[in-house]
């Protein structure tokens, strides 16, 4: 007799309980509401089992990889989401949202249904090992062969996932998942715990002194000074200091903040990139910035990070503080005297207010027919967005319109596969933001590529009825891609697409539909589509040769480009090349 079975006479709270309702309530009380899956055989009696219960929803997603975004992006929003995929192709499908969701310390529960436990090691239809496939992109992964043993790896992932904020999984075989539930020996869930965390008073003592003796000091943002926004306003205030920030914390540190200069990296400015380069002292706050080629080689660099191990991995870093950024902060503010010179400070705001007058002029201008600015169209979004939109924004050239055109209200939030950089990942993005958060608006920046990558869920936006309103970046290109052959000095090749048309394809499956291809209906397109209620999908046909350029332009970087301009007219294309340079020269001007 299996123990889940001789359990149930001695605990009358578990009698007619199987393993799939027992992850359903468990998953539950944990505060789980939806599970993003594609169902399958394995999967039968969790999805019999969330029927049943009736507390959590099974969202029917068309692709498992689609569901693990967005349980990634409920995540972010909410704390802690679900997803699941049977056995075989539902596993390796799950695989690369799950590497987005890990990476973006996302705390996610993965169930990886199996084929049936007395089947493993034979070569089965559609066997797979989650063991082994899940290893690199989750920090909890194990297989739960009997009802006990599932009993207590299921509080333990989500324990893990909730506090390590990383992807677990666990295996759960098909027949399992059938069986009378067991007890666990353990907690019958996470336990939710909150700390103060920070250095020693002694450590935070040479941080202020390392303080004291800089003239020029610059503090760089990460997500992880994503609850320090007043601290790192005061901190910049009393240091006469300026803020520089990455992609990924523009909406937590930009708004309300007299001392923000921008981003650096390869959607910055040469604002930031500049600050910090000129800077005695770089504090690093929250931030795993992983384009070491952009921090600075010669100055003091201190670092406070909540996970002590990625402490110095990118910079020279003299000093390293492992801390929660709010909890540091707010020890470290008693310890420092008010610095009285402004000359850095407000030399580089100067600098920063010339280059968003540069980037308000360049949005301005609207582009020509079929060839609509993404710059004028993303400055359009930002304008008409509410002020607590969530914005997912696909990989490639739509980070770049995002980053440099939406803003910061302090409620607004942006989602995107930013250290993954993965295709494809705004519209389920849009789909988990929507479902996490149904009272607030969903603005999805989708390129033309990502969203055929994963056009099929477009139907399940449509069968839940999210109100999510989608732009496609339609420039008929992988413009990312590219920009960058083309910056290495080769010819770009392969990157043209093809693409349907996006307009019909959105009616065709239940949602409102618009093209743009002119610049002067533009706004009036995109506000009639905000203003319509339910999903809505807009195409705009955009300039293909919009060029996006790094703070720090390389010698060698012009060299290629010119260098892929002469390829191009060798092979006879001389109308693209005198296309693209005009362009080109206009945003160089701009960007040198």
């Amino acid at each position: 007799m299996l123990p889940g079975v001789m359990q149930a006479f001695e605990n009358p709270n578990i009698m007619g309980k199987k393993v799939a309702d027992q992850l359903v309530e468990t998953i539950c009380s944990a505060g789980i509401r939806h599970i993003y899956a594609v169902t399958g055989d394995s999967l039968n009696e969790v999805n019999d089992a969330v029927r049943r219960a009736g507390t959590v929803r099974w969202i029917h997603m068309r692709h498992e990889e689609s569901g693990a975004f967005a349980a990634a992006a409920e995540a972010e929003l909410n704390g802690l989401a679900c997803c699941a995929g049977s056995s075989g192709p539902g596993h390796v499908h799950l695989i690369n949202g799950l590497y987005d969701a890990h990476r973006s310390n996302c705390s996610v529960l993965a169930i990886a249904s199996t084929c049936p436990s007395d089947q493993f090691g034979t070569g089965y239809f559609q066997e797979t090992s989650p063991i082994r496939l899940f290893d690199d992109c989750s920090g909890y992964n194990q297989m739960a062969v009997t009802p006990v043993q599932f009993a207590r790896m299921l509080p333990a992932a989500l324990q893990h996932a909730l506090h390590k904020r990383e992807v677990a999984v666990i295996g759960l075989p098909g027949d399992v998942a059938a069986c009378p539930c067991a007890e666990s020996p353990g907690a019958p869930g996470p336990l939710p715990s909150h700390s103060i965390f920070r250095p020693q008073d002694g450590e935070l003592r040479q941080l202020a002194g390392m303080i004291a003796s800089a003239e020029r000091i610059t503090l760089f943002c990460g997500i992880g000074a994503r609850e320090a926004h007043d601290e790192v306003v005061q901190l910049a205030s009393l240091l006469k200091a300026p803020v520089a920030y990455s992609f990924k914390s523009k909406m937590e540190v930009q708004y309300d903040n007299p001392f923000e200069i921008g981003m650096t990296g390869l959607l910055g400015l040469p604002s930031a990139y500049g600050s910090m380069h000129e800077s005695d002292l770089l504090i690093l706050l929250g931030t795993d910035f992983p384009y070491d080629s952009f921090l600075p080689q010669e100055c003091r660099i201190a670092q406070v990070d909540i996970r002590p191990e990625r402490i110095g991995r990118r910079a020279r870093v003299e000093l390293g503080l492992a801390g929660d950024v709010k909890d540091t902060l707010q020890a470290l503010l008693p310890m420092l005297k008010e610095h009285t010179d402004r000359s850095f400070l407000d030399r580089q705001l100067k600098i920063y207010r010339e280059l968003c007058d540069d980037m308000v002029a360049v949005a301005s201008k609207p582009g020509s027919v079929g060839n609509l600015a993404p710059e004028y169209v993303a400055t359009l979004i930002d304008r008409l967005a509410s002020d607590d939109a969530i914005f997912t924004v696909d990989t490639g050239m739509c980070c770049v319109w995002g980053a440099r055109y939406l803003h910061a209200t302090g409620r607004r939030r942006m989602l995107g596969s930013f250290n993954h950089g993965s295709m494809a990942n705004a519209l389920p993005m849009a789909i988990g933001a929507a479902l996490a958060r149904p009272g607030q608006e969903v603005v999805a920046l989708c390129g033309d590529g990502g969203l055929s990558m994963l056009l099929g869920d477009l139907a399940t936006i449509v069968e839940y009825r999210l109100p999510v309103k989608i732009v496609v970046f339609n420039n008929r290109s992988l413009g990312m891609v590219k920009l960058e052959m083309e910056v290495a000095g080769l010819p770009d090749c392969q990157t043209d697409m093809c693409n349907p048309d996006f307009e019909a394809i959105a009616r065709a499956m239940g949602i409102t539909g618009f093209s743009v291809d002119d610049p002067a209906q533009a706004e009036a397109t995109l506000l009639k589509a905000f203003d319509t209620p339910g999903p809505v999908l807009v195409s705009v046909q955009t300039d293909p040769n919009a060029l996006a350029m790094p703070p720090k332009v390389e010698f060698g970087q012009m060299k290629g480009f010119a260098l892929a301009m002469t390829k191009l007219i060798l092979s006879g294309r001389t109308d693209e090349v005198v296309a693209t340079a005009k362009s080109n020269l206009k945003h160089l001007r701009e960007l040198i």
